[in-house]
Formats: structure tokens, C-alpha cells, sequence
């Protein structure tokens, strides 16, 4: 059990580290000011518009770094502080979120099996660790039946699909910025400075999801060392 909370530990240490380094980024480049003048708002509409994408609303939503696309009521939710501003760290934002959207709208098969996967990971991300450690005390108390160890094994299942989803995210994460790098470049909607600030912070907002899907992972080979090694 010691060996899972240092493993915790590293992973929230890596976290923090790169969600520190993303908001510093952010800071950074919402000082770089748009020659064009155009807000967060106004980018996302525009290249909503280059591809040719109706029906998808554009809205404001509150606090900070919590800019969505929500492909079930088709709206790109933007901070409020991206959604009003003119500088480098808005524009990126801005465009990512509409990159979904694209990806919505021309099916993007890592967009569908992830929107397909939502309903299943709810679930099992909220029963998966109490199962496996029901599971494990079951086990200890009830030596001799397989009734615990069946119990952890079903939740071990579920974590297993909580860490698929989260490295299906990756694609669906950096195609995204892809998309919206290009719209950005393709279009001269940004200056040089402006457009390198713009990878930049988008470089970092997909290293967030990079951890997160390592994290995943460890603690998925960690319960599974835990779960099937006490098997016998």
C-alpha cells in the first residue's frame, strides 16, 4: 500500500508541476496582444465559419481554464476571460475548442469512441476503486472462497476502461490543436510572435492530459500487481 501512495504522490507532484507551468504559460500570452484585435469569441466564430459549421453556438461560461466543447447541445463553451480576450493565450484556446467542434462535425473516430465511451466511464470511474478495495477486504475476510477476489477483478475492469479512455483522449486532444494551429497559420490570423506563443500554450495544455493518462496507467499496473498476485 506504501508503494501506491508514492506513486500517487509522483503523480500529483507531476500534475501540479505541468498545470503551474500551463497557467504561467497562459499568463504570458495574454499579454501578447492580437494585431488583428479580434477576441476569443470572435476567432472561434470566424473559424467556425471557414469550415463551414452552422448550428454550433459560441458561449461564454464561467472561471478559468474551463473552455469545452460540448458536442451533445453543439455549443464551444469558452472562460470568460478567453471568450472577451484579444491576445495570444485567447486565440489559442479559442480555436482548440472549435477543433473539436470540426472534429464533431466531420466524425473524427477518436471524438465518436471517446463521446461513445462517456457514459461507461462516469460509472466506472466512481465504482472502480471502491470495488477493488471491497474486493481486497472481502478477500482477506473471507479466506478460501474467490468471491473477493471476483469483486476487485470487476473493478480492476472498470479502472482498465477509466485508462483506455483517458489515452483515447490524447489523440482527440492533439488533433484539436493541430486543427486549430493550422486554421491559425493557413488563415495569417496570427503574427509570428503571436502564432509561436499560441503552440506553445497549447503544447502545455495537452501535456496536462499526457499526465493524466500516465497516471491512469500506473495505478491501473499497480492494483493489477496487487489484485492478481494475491490470486493464489
Amino acid at each position: 500500500m506504501f508503494g501506491y501512495y508514492i506513486i500517487i504522490g509522483l503523480i500529483a507532484l507531476c500534475s501540479w508541476l505541468v498545470s503551474a507551468r500551463l497557467k504561467s504559460k497562459f499568463e504570458q500570452y495574454s499579454k501578447v496582444s492580437l494585431r488583428n484585435g479580434m477576441s476569443g469569441a470572435e476567432i472561434a466564430e470566424k473559424m467556425l465559419a471557414d469550415h463551414g459549421i452552422t448550428g454550433v453556438q459560441v458561449i461564454s461560461t464561467p472561471g478559468q481554464l474551463t473552455d469545452h466543447y460540448n458536442p451533445v447541445n453543439k455549443t464551444v463553451n469558452l472562460s470568460e476571460a478567453v471568450y472577451n480576450q484579444r491576445n495570444a493565450a485567447a486565440a489559442a484556446v479559442a480555436a482548440h475548442e472549435c477543433g473539436h467542434a470540426v472534429q464533431h462535425a466531420q466524425a473524427y473516430q477518436w471524438l465518436t469512441m471517446r463521446s461513445k465511451m462517456v457514459p461507461m466511464v462516469n460509472v466506472s470511474s466512481t465504482l472502480s476503486q471502491w470495488l477493488i478495495m471491497g474486493g481486497l477486504i472481502l478477500g482477506i475476510a473471507s479466506k478460501g472462497t474467490s468471491l473477493g477476489l471476483i469483486v476487485a477483478v470487476i473493478g480492476l475492469v472498470m479502472m482498465g476502461i477509466a485508462t483506455v479512455f483517458s489515452f483515447i483522449t490524447l489523440p482527440v486532444e492533439y488533433d484539436a490543436s493541430n486543427r486549430a494551429l493550422a486554421w491559425l497559420k493557413n488563415k495569417n490570423m496570427l503574427s509570428q510572435q503571436e502564432y509561436a506563443g499560441a503552440e506553445d500554450a497549447l503544447k502545455w495544455a495537452a501535456r496536462t492530459y499526457v499526465v493524466a493518462a500516465l497516471g491512469a496507467l500506473a495505478s491501473l499496473l499497480y492494483w493489477a500487481v496487487q489484485i492478481l498476485g494475491r490470486r493464489d
